[in-house]
């Protein structure tokens, strides 16, 4: 019994965590992540043609990362192999790797071999990966919550497709909870359990995207009320309550107004009347989170975001005003931190707006995709031995310290993009006087340009 069946042997047990019972066993019971496993999708035709390719699944927590794996895994038929990066080492890399070479030997099968949290393994650990991985021994499935560019070595990465996963929204999440409620095998459903539609909102929203912690709510939920006798009026079933999990999670729910405003409506209620300049709106809004129990850190967080996205150089104190707001009250606490909070609502609010920064940022990610991976010009580039020197790598660099103002003209994006412009200030604060260094700095470049017919690899 390999490692995949003896795991779906021990789920059907019964003593295992709802979220580890209700596991899909097959694609077709995967709810959610469409464009990743759906009909049509690079995975589904990598299993209907037996050619499994590495990738890294990259997605955060409760999204079904391992689960697709093991899908994937017993789709294939392969031989699965797991372990968590936290635990594991060289070492066991390589008794991984020498199975997987009896079993390919002998068996003339496949291994997969799934590392969860792959981005805690060291470059080292990395790299033992690399030539069994480009040779087709092993098919590699990494897991990670973080950005794979940045936690996975690139001669790893360019072996691996990263395949992006994403929360769940609330429809799927729903829909899971539904039927682990209905499942009479491995779920809830010999029990006989319904659920309010306030009590599904709350789990749904509590929950975050995170599959997992829903059903684990859920199950805790259950746990609770069973024995008791509360019956649904029309359906005589047990009927799972906003109270229930209020309860269960000690944790009200976000009950804003007799409507019944939505946790995000609310949310988008402050954010606009920040970015309206209105204080007196945006404490009211912050008041109303914090007294339906709102969770400081949550509004902390978007506070935080929205300095850099609608205010950002117009008055760079504002990211860290807010910065300050979240350590003032993760020192205080409630209710006496929530007073730092309304302090930063009021500076916000308060504060020259701008959202060239984001704009910014969203034409330059554009552009990434546009262009693809172009190359750093060679008068920009490291060198740091000989070899690359002699190839060119830094040649004709001009350090800007050493001409007037620190600035000299000079292009540092590649050529295909050399006249793009991403930033472009507002009037507005300290941006104002950004926009008029910009100003002067780009009219220094267009006029250098025009002096050269034939512009060379450091100039504009």
């Amino acid at each position: 019994m390999d490692l995949f069946e003896y795991n779906a042997r021990e789920n059907m047990a019964g003593d295992a965590p709802l979220a580890d019972r209700m596991r899909p066993r097959t694609l077709e019971e995967f709810i959610g992540q469409a464009e990743a496993v759906g009909e049509g999708s690079l995975i589904r035709q990598a299993i209907a043609t037996q050619r499994l390719f590495s990738m890294v699944l990259w997605g955060p927590p409760g999204c079904g990362k391992t689960t697709l794996a093991r899908l994937i895994a017993r789709a294939s038929q392969a031989r699965f192999v797991e372990f968590s990066a936290v635990l594991s080492g060289v070492k066991d890399i390589r008794q991984v790797i020498q199975e997987a070479r009896q079993q390919r030997d002998h068996h003339h099968r496949r291994t997969l071999l799934f590392v969860d949290e792959i981005h805690r393994f060291n470059k080292a650990q990395q790299d033992a990966f690399l030539h069994h991985v480009e040779t087709g021994l092993i098919t590699l499935i990494g897991a990670t919550t973080e950005n794979p560019s940045f936690e996975v070595i690139p001669a790893l990465l360019s072996r691996c497709r990263v395949v992006v996963l994403k929360p769940h929204c609330p429809e799927t999440l729903a829909e899971i909870i539904k039927t682990a409620l209905a499942d009479t095998e491995k779920g809830l459903g010999t029990l006989d359990y319904g659920i309010a539609p306030e009590a599904l909102d709350f789990l749904v929203a509590i929950a975050d995207g995170d599959a997992r912690t829903a059903l684990n709510n859920l199950e805790m939920a259950v746990a609770l009320r069973t024995g008791q006798s509360d019956r649904a009026p029309q359906s005589g079933r047990l009927c799972l309550q906003l109270a229930d999990l209020e309860r269960v999670l000690q944790k009200k729910a976000l009950r804003y107004d007799k409507a019944g405003e939505e946790h995000f409506n609310l949310i988008s209620a402050l954010h606009k009347s920040l970015r309206g300049s209105d204080p007196d709106a945006a404490l009211y809004w912050l008041a109303r989170m914090l007294a339906a129990g709102e969770d400081p850190r949550y509004i902390a967080r978007r506070m935080v975001r929205f300095a850099s996205e609608d205010i950002g150089i117009a008055d760079p104190q504002a990211l860290t005003t807010a910065l300050n707001g979240i350590e003032a009250f993760r020192f205080l606490g409630t209710p006496e931190g929530e007073l730092a909070l309304a302090q930063v609502a009021v500076y916000l609010a308060t504060a020259p707006k701008s959202n060239a920064v984001y704009t910014a940022y969203k034409n330059a990610q554009d552009a990434v995709r546009r262009h693809g991976t172009l190359p750093v010009p060679m008068h920009i580039r490291n060198a740091p031995t000989e070899l690359m020197k002699d190839l060119g790598y830094g040649a004709d660099y001009r350090y800007a310290h050493d001409y007037d103002d620190a600035f000299v003209v000079q292009s540092y994006l590649p050529r295909e993009i050399r006249n793009h412009r991403y930033y472009q200030p507002t009037e507005r604060g300290y941006e104002k006087t950004v926009k008029r260094l910009l100003d002067r700095w780009r009219s220094l470049t267009r006029e250098s340009r025009s002096t050269h017919n034939r512009p060379g690899p450091e100039d504009p």
